[in-house]
């Protein structure tokens, strides 16, 4: 994401950083390319324009901090104001009444129905009940494809049926969530191609209906500065609580994430950044300053990583690496455990300094490969096998590549991996374990 923008501010910052003092001329020419990297991202003009005007008054009248450079001060100025230009801070969803109604609204292709999906099973992962709503008669399949949706993320949804009208839909909707005790309605609304009276005064009848907690505009963030100015018109038009950015992990510009805050004064709450159901991300804008920056992003690495280890597995792995009992079968488990962190790329992406780098390692997605026919590899192999590496022989090494799609000399490097890891891990004292697994004993 914003992967043009992060390059160009990377490298205009880059050249500042060694500066022995910060002077109105040394920074003129920083500033202009930081204006022009905006300007380019798709960012507001008056956005810009007061961005550049606020650093560059901290930097002429800030004491340095001690410790570092009049450069990095100037860095940390930048990420401050990118931060405030974000939002400032990130906002959780607002959650009151019984049932808490979420109405999602935006025009037609921006994502409504998948990101219904998306928050529902969000929620659900945080232990809510929410309820479906397809209040969308209008487009062919529309109810069909969030009750498909419902059900893929085993969740229910409300059978709304095309002949209704979206008000009866949405009344009827509310009884039920009720009688069942559902605690959250999520409605994806009907959208359009463009924005109509006649669209903006159903949203208004099915608002005054609804009474909703959020009204959360749902814009594709590959529009750039058009989704600032779709938002700008359902706020005026409609009211919206805050906004949900999709299609975040593709080649956007960044305008409209950079301009949303100042321009509509609405935040950006959550943020679609994939097309699995469970890639939403509440939105961080300290964090994401940090990745535009190329500063990192170790917190949401943390939370990727607590996700995606198992408690229970890494206590067994905790156990089994005590007793020198690392078989193969806990190695493909390891395995398992950080193919959920994402790809390689994703995870080296997160890390202070990787994103200039990442043009350099060129075999990312060969590694990932890497992780999957280790895998299938050891799957290939009897149960005995998996527990006792030593009874590996020429013939099994042979029948094991057959039996995986591979070659001998694949699985012999695997096998390579998994004796070096198992070397590598007998090393380890129970505290550095314990780091690691992220487990107390």
């Amino acid at each position: 994401m914003f992967e043009t923008l992060s390059e160009k501010l990377t490298e205009s910052l880059r050249r500042i950083r060694g500066l022995a003092r910060i002077t109105e001329e040394n920074i003129e020419d920083t500033l202009l390319e930081i204006r022009s990297n905006l300007l380019e991202a798709d960012v507001h003009y008056q956005v810009t324009k007061q961005f550049l005007a606020r650093v560059k008054e901290k930097a002429l009248g800030k004491e340095v901090t001690p410790g570092i450079s009049p450069g990095q001060q100037f860095v940390k100025i930048v990420y401050e104001e990118l931060c405030e230009l974000l939002g400032g801070r990130s906002e959780k969803l607002n959650l009151k009444g019984f049932p808490s109604v979420i109405m999602l609204v935006g025009l037609q292709g921006s994502g409504k129905t998948t990101t219904a999906g998306k928050i529902a099973l969000f929620l659900a992962r945080q232990n809510r009940k929410p309820y479906l709503v397809p209040a969308d008669p209008y487009r062919p399949a529309a109810i069909e494809q969030l009750l498909t949706l419902a059900d893929k993320i085993n969740l229910p949804a409300f059978p709304a049926k095309r002949e209704q009208r979206p008000e009866e839909i949405c009344e009827q909707a509310l009884k039920t969530a009720k009688l069942q005790a559902y605690d959250t309605l999520i409605v994806d609304t009907a959208g359009r191609l463009h924005i109509d009276q006649e669209l903006m005064e159903e949203l208004v009848r099915l608002k005054k209906i609804l009474n909703p907690s959020e009204v959360l505009l749902v814009a594709d963030a590959m529009t750039g500065q058009d989704a600032v100015n779709i938002a700008k018109e359902f706020e005026e038009k409609v009211g919206i609580s805050g906004v949900v950015l999709t299609k975040l992990d593709g080649d956007a510009r960044g305008g409209a994430a950079l301009s949303i805050k100042s321009v509509v004064g609405k935040s950006i709450k959550l943020v679609g950044v994939g097309e699995k159901l469970d890639a939403l991300e509440i939105f961080h804008p300290d964090r994401m300053a940090g990745r535009i920056l190329d500063l990192g992003d170790i917190l949401t690495l943390v939370e990727k990583a607590e996700q995606a280890f198992d408690r229970k597995q890494a206590e067994k792995l905790q156990k089994k690496l005590k007793e020198k009992d690392f078989t193969l079968e806990d190695f493909r488990d390891m395995i398992q455990q950080l193919k959920k962190l994402g790809s390689m790329q994703e995870v080296l992406s997160l890390l202070p300094g990787m994103k200039s780098q990442m043009k350099m390692l060129k075999n990312l997605n060969l590694a990932d490969r890497e992780l999957k026919r280790a895998e299938a590899i050891i799957n290939s192999m009897t149960r005995q096998e998996r527990a006792n590496f030593r009874i590996i022989n020429a013939s099994r090494r042979l029948r094991i590549a057959r039996g995986s799609g591979t070659t001998v000399q694949q699985v012999n490097r695997v096998l390579k991996s998994y004796i070096q890891m198992r070397k590598m891990m007998k090393k380890f004292k129970p505290k550095d374990l314990e780091r690691m697994l992220g487990v107390r004993f």
